[in-house]
């Protein structure tokens, strides 16, 4: 019989390049897997010479090691934040080396979500350099014999200006150690004109692996002995296992042996799904084993859940009274008034993830511990996850986390980590779990379907005087407890309770929505349909009065002015109000900037094309972003241009936030053109890129521009707030360019064409 032999998509290549033939039986296995790796607690950080805290070490070579407590899936957060202690440090980024930390309590929150990475420990990282710094200059001064005010640092390097004299970071180290750890107050910070990265930039420390294939991913985890698993699910969550065919699958080559895994019992949180294991030497034979269970499930409740249906119910219910979350002035009585009224629904479908990389973990259940390598955005919840399914305690749960080929979201939810060591513990050798691009698909968390109605009463120059606003959508809550129907605080302030908008009758509502699938967070969240909604209304607004959508528009945010959004008890992305304000003139000024630099009203566009235009604040950030589309006759759109701009207050790594804003508008371009999960009986019909695309290479922007604010603002979010006012920015645009106003989701529905 023919063996089947493990190799890596990099070993495939390297075959090829190797003997120009394609060769089977070759096995490249990632030399960087296999490198040191450090048991819990240590870190070549915490073995250096001085190790003022948890976050940096300096050894006697002079190597600066600086621990990465949050994941890289693309934002350079592994860059970004080594980057700001490595400033303060005064390093040579030549001679600084980046450790990835794994799952420990110990960093703090390690959760990379909500574009808060930069935001939560720019002070940290200021602080431990600036630490460092410091104890390396007391070191030198004691050595010298000469006050540390004497004493600077210049690059790896403390210097004895009076003198000349010099010593690097290595050769202080260890008399440094013997010093006592500075209070914060007894630090000098870097003032901004000596800053030697912040603000300025560098290249992803990872640039030269990811460009060379020796990057570990998720997918490239590997350990000895371990064999691989696929789990075939119930279609509709919730489902039970009948029965199945535990004879068929053993019939194929490299086929082990099948494992149940038992249905998770609510709420869903993260736990392992349930479903029939196939256990084998390889993926491929794991994969064709599957095709050979012929399950039969009891589909539970949710297979009454069709979208059809459920869009209906959603946008009934957004027509109907809902729970009053923002109430100023009186809007029944404005509406009362007579004169003009206007309304107008919208609809945004559920959303996958889909990053490029599935979900895959390899983990191994040992001696009542669980040691795991897997692309996670939170590897503490990896541990609180395994930890509850194993009834093991959380300390004895190891997370190594590795590069993440894509997450948006998807990679905070640590189910499929789970399966991996559920099933390593009913094996009794390490499982490599990989989910094929249908699972991801099928069994993912998605971003919420949401119906939303808008309202507004205009006067004679069609501004309006009074606006109400309602939303209606299965909340995350529900993901946590399956009675939750109502959106939460964090759901509502995404572009709803916050709507900067100057009218002096508002109402803002959310209805309530059951759901029938795991909803969960992505890339800008709830900010996607709430943006929409708003923007695409207020751009409606503008032209039935016959206005520039830019004038109505800065007329709509109104004088420059703070929202009081603590007097009002809203939330603000837990971050202080005082330092963090809802502050109108920031956003007026991207509107300003963005049509300046798009060329607005000077540009001469041909026929069928039009320009679009939207602001959204969302993470703390300002962004507005002008769309120019070209529409065919046939209905077919191009993007030629976006232009964006981008008040994120202190931006660390500008080259990397362009990055993220032009990544944005490709993500963004997906959502409006053709992103839309849908269910039938309760199972979710897309499986693949053929019926659920992301935008192509010929429908992505073909040119956007990025422009960063500068100011002194404290540092905020970067990776999601390019997302939420493309999709509206785009279908103002349509708008422009056709006359055909789109107010549903995705543009693959809509009719563009001549007619």
């Amino acid at each position: 019989m023919s063996t089947i032999t493990n190799v890596s998509r990099r070993g495939f290549l390297t075959g090829l390049a190797g003997t120009g033939a394609f060769v089977l039986s070759a096995r490249y296995l990632p030399e960087a897997l296999w490198a040191e790796t450090t048991p819990l607690g240590t870190t070549h950080a915490e073995r250096s010479a001085l190790h003022p805290d948890i976050f940096l070490g300096v050894d006697s070579d002079g190597m600066v090691y600086i621990i990465a407590h949050r994941s890289e899936m693309g934002t350079t957060s592994r860059t970004s934040l080594p980057m700001i202690a490595a400033d303060e440090l005064d390093a040579d980024w030549k001679r600084v080396k980046i450790e990835q930390a794994i799952g420990d309590v110990k960093y703090g929150d390690q959760s990379t979500d909500g574009s808060y990475s930069i935001r939560s420990f720019y002070d940290a990282m200021r602080q431990t350099g600036a630490t460092a710094r410091y104890m390396l200059i007391q070191a030198a001064a004691l050595q010298w014999k000469v006050s540390p005010s004497e004493c600077t640092t210049d690059l790896h390097t403390v210097v004895h200006s009076a003198s000349g004299r010099r010593l690097g970071y290595g050769e202080l180290a260890q008399a440094a150690s013997k010093l006592p750890v500075p209070r914060k107050e007894d630090l000098k910070f870097k003032t901004k004109d000596q800053w030697r990265y912040i603000g300025k930039g560098t290249k992803s420390y990872d640039l030269a692996e990811l460009c060379t294939g020796k990057a570990i991913f998720g997918i490239d985890a590997h350990m000895d002995g371990m064999v691989y698993a696929s789990v075939e699910h119930s279609p509709v969550i919730g489902g039970k296992l009948k029965s199945y065919d535990e004879k068929a699958p053993l019939q194929v080559a490299g086929v082990k042996q099948t494992v149940t895994i038992d249905p998770f019992k609510p709420p869903a949180v993260f736990k392992p799904l349930g479903g029939i294991a196939v256990i084998a030497d390889n993926t491929w034979a794991a994969f064709q084993g599957r095709k050979k269970l012929n399950p039969i499930w009891d589909s539970g409740p949710n297979a009454s859940f069709n979208s059809d249906e459920y869009k209906k119910e959603l946008q009934q219910t957004a027509r109907q009274s809902g729970k009053v979350i923002r109430n100023e002035g009186d809007v029944d009585s404005a509406f009362a008034k007579g004169g003009e009224v206007f309304e107008a629904d919208y609809y945004v479908p559920l959303l996958a993830h889909a990053p490029m990389e599935p979900m895959a973990a390899v983990a191994e259940f040992k001696d009542g511990k669980v040691t795991t390598w897997t692309s996670t955005q939170n590897p503490q919840a990896v541990q609180d996850t395994i930890a509850q399914e194993l009834g093991i305690p959380k300390e004895n749960v190891t997370c190594h986390v590795t590069l993440l080929g894509g997450g948006f979201g998807r990679k905070s939810k640590p189910d499929y980590v789970a399966e991996a060591a559920v099933l390593s513990k009913k094996v009794g050798r390490p499982v490599k779990v990989v989910w094929s691009r249908e699972d991801d698909m099928k069994f993912g968390y998605y971003n919420a379907v949401a119906a939303l109605y808008m309202k507004a009463a205009l006067d004679t120059k069609g501004k309006p005087t009074a606006w109400l606003q309602r939303s209606v959508f299965p909340p995350i809550a529900s993901t946590f407890n399956p009675a939750a129907v109502q959106g939460e605080a964090g759901d509502l302030q995404q572009g709803w309770t916050d709507m900067p908008f100057a009218v002096p009758n508002l109402r803002v509502e959310n209805g309530a929505a059951k759901a029938h699938v795991r909803i969960g967070w992505l890339r800008s969240v709830a900010n996607i349909y709430h943006a929409f909604a708003v923007q695409s209304f207020g751009d409606e607004l503008a032209h039935r009065a016959g206005r520039d959508p830019v004038e109505y528009l800065l007329e709509l945010l109104g004088p420059a002015r703070i929202i009081d959004l603590k007097a009002h008890g809203y939330p603000n992305y837990d971050a202080s109000p005082e330092q963090y304000p809802l502050d109108i003139a920031r956003l007026r000024h991207v509107v300003e900037m963005a049509a300046e630099k798009s060329d607005w009203g000077k540009r001469k566009l041909s026929k069928g094309s039009g320009l679009g235009i939207a602001v959204h604040r969302s993470f703390l950030t300002y962004v507005a972003t002008v769309v120019e589309v070209e529409v065919s006759d046939g209905g077919d759109i191009t993007i030629p241009r976006v232009d964006t701009v981008v008040d994120a207050g202190l931006v660390v790594n500008p080259e990397a936030t362009r990055s993220q804003f032009e990544g944005a508008a490709v993500f963004g371009t997906s959502i409006a053109r053709s992103g839309e999960i849908t269910a039938k009986n309760g199972a979710i019909e897309q499986s693949n890129f053929d019926n659920y695309p992301v935008a192509r290479i010929d429908e992505a922007p073909r040119q956007t521009n990025v422009y960063i604010v500068e100011n002194d603002a404290p540092p905020a979010g970067v990776g999601e707030p390019g997302v939420p006012p493309f999709a509206p920015a785009l279908c103002n645009a349509i708008f422009a360019a056709t006359g055909k106003r789109v107010r549903e989701l995705p543009l693959s529905k809509a009719n563009l064409g001549k007619t």
